[in-house]
């Protein structure tokens, strides 16, 4: 398997994890995407911690700005809303299905790990539990990979087009 194309993490990366997430980072296999100012933005994670601990969520959300503004969609009914739409579009469900495949082929270059496998992350392929994990995936794989990722991300009041690092609260 091949693994997906980002660098490894760095002690700096690290470090401004650290600050991000208030604690350190676990597993953290490289940055996923970033701010457009070079701050992490999304860490990819082991599928197994260093403890042992199976860990399926690949791409986890660690952006402040980021994380704050997909929780005010999740607070807003928006998943609900989103689940609607799932249900209703067939085309939708085929391309989050298709989206679930993605992310476990991505997750697999780091490993497989028995207790999650056919397990992704934020409901997929069938229902939608965590739009941060789901942003997490769009934010890295791109545009038109995870189409419920999308469609958050465009709600959101954030953008990974803007720095916010600098802003009180908003990241280190």
């Amino acid at each position: 398997m091949t693994t997906p194309p980002f660098p490894p993490v760095s002690e700096t990366d690290l470090r401004v994890l650290r600050a991000q997430l208030g604690r350190p980072a676990r597993g953290v296999v490289g940055i996923a995407a970033r701010c457009v100012c070079g701050n992490p933005t999304v860490a990819a994670t082991a599928p197994r911690l260093e403890d042992g601990t199976p860990f399926p969520t690949f791409y986890y959300l660690t952006h402040p700005a980021a994380t704050a503004a997909i929780s005010g969609l999740e607070a807003g009914q928006v998943m609900r809303v989103l689940s609607d739409e799932l249900a209703a579009d067939s085309d939708l469900a085929a391309a989050y299905q298709h989206a679930h495949e993605a992310y476990l082929h991505d997750r697999a270059g780091f490993g497989e790990v028995d207790e999650i496998v056919g397990i992704s992350a934020g409901g997929m392929p069938t229902r939608i539990k965590c739009l941060h994990a789901l942003v997490g995936h769009s934010l890295a794989a791109g545009p038109g990979v995870n189409p419920i990722g999308d469609r958050a991300l465009a709600l959101s009041t954030w953008s990974p087009e803007r720095c916010v690092c600098a802003e009180p609260g908003a990241g280190a």
